[in-house]
C-alpha cells in the first residue's frame, strides 16, 4: 500500500521533483543594465567633441562584445487592430526595425524593405515597430507591404515603460535587430545614413545590400543572391 501511495503521489505531483536547472540565458535587458552606463558615458564624451567616428565605434563595440548572443526579452507591442502582441509569438527569425514618425526613413529604404520582405516572407518575420500614436502609425503603415507586420507603442500613455526604456531610450533609433528563431540577438545595426543629395536609386541599393547581407549572414543559412531589382512602385 505504501508503494502504491508513493507512486500515486509522484504521478499527481504532490511530491516535489528536483528543481530544474536555472535558466542561464542572459537577456537583452540584463546585458543593457550591465554595459549601457559605460557606453553612454564614453559616447557622450565622443559626441561632445564631434568625434562621430569614435561614437560609431563605441556603438559597434557595445553590440559585438556585450549585446550579441543575449536573448531578446518577450516585449509586448500593439498591432493595427490595437490588440497586444508579444515578440515571442513570431516563430521565425525576426528582422525587427524600430522607427518613429518624426525620424524620417531614408530615401529608398522602405522600397528595399518591401522587396526583401516579399523575397524572404517564408523564412523570416519582418516586424516594424513605431514609437507613436495609433492614428499616425496606421497611416504610415500603408507604405509597407502585407508581408511586414507593423506594430506600435504609444509612449505618451506610459503603459509599457519596460519596453520603452530598453528598446527606445537605450540605443536610440532607428535600429535593426536581427533575432534568431530561438530569440537570440545575432546583431544590432543602425540605418544607412547618406548625404542629402544621394539619389533614391543609390539609397535603395545600399539599404537593400545592408539588409540582405544581415539576413544571409545571421538569419538564414542559404541565400541565393539575386541582382538588385528596380525600385518597387
Amino acid at each position: 500500500m505504501r508503494k502504491l501511495l508513493l507512486v500515486f503521489l509522484l504521478l499527481t505531483g504532490y511530491i516535489s521533483r528536483p528543481q530544474a536547472e536555472k535558466d542561464d540565458k542572459v537577456y537583452f535587458s540584463e546585458a543593457l543594465a550591465m554595459h549601457l552606463p559605460k557606453y553612454e558615458k564614453e559616447a557622450r564624451n565622443a559626441y561632445r567633441v564631434n568625434d562621430y567616428e569614435r561614437g560609431s565605434a563605441l556603438f559597434d563595440s557595445l553590440v559585438k562584445n556585450s549585446l550579441r548572443n543575449s536573448y531578446i526579452d518577450n516585449f509586448r507591442f500593439y498591432n493595427l487592430r490595437k490588440k497586444p502582441v508579444q515578440l515571442y509569438e513570431f516563430k521565425k527569425p525576426v528582422y525587427l526595425i524600430t522607427y518613429s514618425s518624426w525620424c524620417v526613413q531614408g530615401k529608398g529604404e522602405i522600397p528595399a524593405i518591401n522587396k526583401l520582405a516579399n523575397k524572404y516572407k517564408d523564412q523570416i518575420d519582418f516586424v516594424v515597430l513605431f514609437w507613436d500614436k495609433f492614428s499616425t502609425v496606421k497611416d504610415i503603415a500603408k507604405k509597407f507591404n502585407k508581408y511586414i507586420k507593423v506594430v506600435y507603442v504609444d509612449e505618451r500613455k506610459n503603459s509599457d515603460p519596460f519596453i520603452i526604456k530598453n528598446l527606445k531610450h537605450s540605443l536610440g533609433l532607428p535600429n535593426y535587430f536581427l533575432i534568431s528563431g530561438d530569440k537570440r540577438i545575432e546583431d544590432i545595426r543602425r540605418s544607412v545614413f547618406l548625404p542629402y543629395n544621394a539619389s533614391e536609386e543609390k539609397s535603395y541599393e545600399l539599404n537593400y545590400e545592408l539588409i540582405e547581407e544581415g539576413i544571409s549572414n545571421h538569419l538564414i543559412t542559404h541565400v541565393h543572391k539575386e541582382d538588385i531589382a528596380d525600385i518597387s512602385q
